[in-house]
């Protein structure tokens, strides 16, 4: 597997060394040079197979010349160790439940992945590598659980003070060990700043060996195809045009789906929903890309002002805005409308929404209106005990904090406050 760089100023990777560089020197990101198409007897077969039997087949079919089936299955296993649910929300409207991993967000099949694959390739190095990562909220607690305790592997994770929750600061300070967390004076967008800057930073890179378990990772992108399968193999033997809303901040998430139907899935559409940070619906609408400061909201892991994983999104369509707009539709909400999104799920169907996937609910909620006939699958990113201030408030205490949580929320917060400088990260990472 080759992969290229978006800004395709920097000389073609293996796989493995694109893991551990994470991002090129011309900052770009990672892309196959050339996705491969899965089986006709993969598709027919689908719906017999297990989560974790797709999951190597598409994994093998990616990644299988650098790593061999048996050492893939190993891998897969291991780390998709947990269910996933499909959950029939109303009529043509399905939630995919990503929440039942350790950390319980969707950020647990990725980091969990990609620690794995990792730890394969360590086997045959003997050196210390640092991941450093920046989080809006759930991507920090998956890395650092996924990584917990990995030999020849520090973990450093930078959020921004006050603005991510609770429960999911508490999920990234108090887990110890090799994982150190530095609270920004800053946005997400600073702290995935500060990442990027000391990734090109030549001083820091002769002293650390830095590798990043953001999105920007290509080994955090493979596994986010792998549910989009899953889902759409449960769904599609009604005839039906079956299409994925997906809540979006990074999007990461999104391109995962797009992976998949790059390899054959044959997803009728895609609909990218969003809070009101919605550079990229905007971008739908009028062709223009205009990045801005990010705004907070009660969906906070996807207040992003300036989404680090479009480039790829634009690289799987060659830069063509006719294609991209083909294949995906925007929408975005405001608080109010996430929050009574909430609370109608919660009525009519006692069902509980997290404020990421009632954006995404309302996503194909609202696709639905004009496209009558197909069937809905919103990802449901998050358990909402995860976002627990913002639910309770919502739905006035409808929410019971799992016991793992609970256990996390009683130990003693561990952090390092930090300006939103690469001076005084550079500082802490030399020191």
């Amino acid at each position: 597997m080759n992969l290229y760089s978006t800004n395709k100023q920097s000389p073609e990777v293996s796989f493995e060394e694109a893991v551990f560089k994470g991002l090129p020197d011309d900052n770009g990101l990672y892309m196959p040079k050339a996705i491969p198409a899965l089986s006709a007897k993969f598709f027919e077969g689908l719906e017999d197979m297990s989560f974790q039997e797709l999951a190597l087949d598409v994994t093998d079919t990616l990644i299988g010349d650098e790593i061999g089936r048996k050492d893939l299955e190993k891998i897969i296993y291991d780390a998709m160790n947990f269910p996933i649910e499909l959950h029939q929300v109303e009529d043509n409207i399905f939630g995919l439940e990503l929440f039942h991993g350790p950390t319980l967000a969707f950020k647990d099949f990725g980091a969990r992945f990609m620690s794995r694959i990792m730890g394969h390739f360590l086997e045959k190095k003997q050196k210390e590598i640092t991941i450093l990562v920046a989080t809006s909220g759930d991507t920090g607690s998956a890395v650092a659980h996924g990584f917990l305790g990995v030999p020849g592997i520090n973990v450093v994770i930078l959020y921004p003070s006050g603005k991510v929750s609770e429960i999911q600061e508490k999920q990234l300070t108090t887990i110890g060990q090799n994982v150190k967390a530095l609270e920004i004076d800053g946005t997400f967008d600073d702290c995935q700043r500060m990442v990027k800057q000391a990734f090109l930073d030549k001083e820091l890179n002769t002293v650390r060996h830095f590798t990043s378990a953001n999105s920007i990772n290509i080994a955090r992108l493979i596994p986010q195809s792998f549910y989009y399968h899953y889902a759409w193999s449960m769904l599609h033997s009604d005839g039906k045009p079956v299409f994925f809303c997906t809540p979006s901040g990074n999007f990461g998430n999104l391109c995962g789906g797009l992976i998949a139907k790059k390899m054959g899935l044959p997803i009728d559409h895609f609909v990218a929903a969003t809070n009101a940070n919605h550079i990229v619906p905007d971008y739908l609408l009028t062709e223009k890309f205009q990045p801005k400061p990010s705004v907070k909201t009660i969906s906070n892991a996807m207040d992003v002002g300036n989404p680090s994983n479009f480039p790829r999104v634009q690289a799987l369509y060659g830069g063509s805005y006719d294609k991209i707009n083909r294949d995906i539709s925007g929408a975005w909400y405001t608080d109010a409308q996430t929050s009574q999104a909430m609370k109608e799920v919660f009525e009519k169907e006692e069902y509980l929404l997290c404020p990421h996937s009632a954006i995404g609910y309302l996503g194909a909620k609202d696709y639905l209106k004009n496209h009558a006939g197909k069937t809905g699958v919103f990802l449901a990113t998050a358990h909402p005990a995860k976002f627990y201030d913002v639910v309770d408030k919502v739905l006035g205490g409808k929410v019971e904090i799992p016991e793992v949580l609970k256990e996390t929320m009683a130990k003693p917060k561990n952090s390092v406050k930090m300006e939103a400088s690469l001076d005084a990260l550079k500082s802490f990472l030399m020191n």
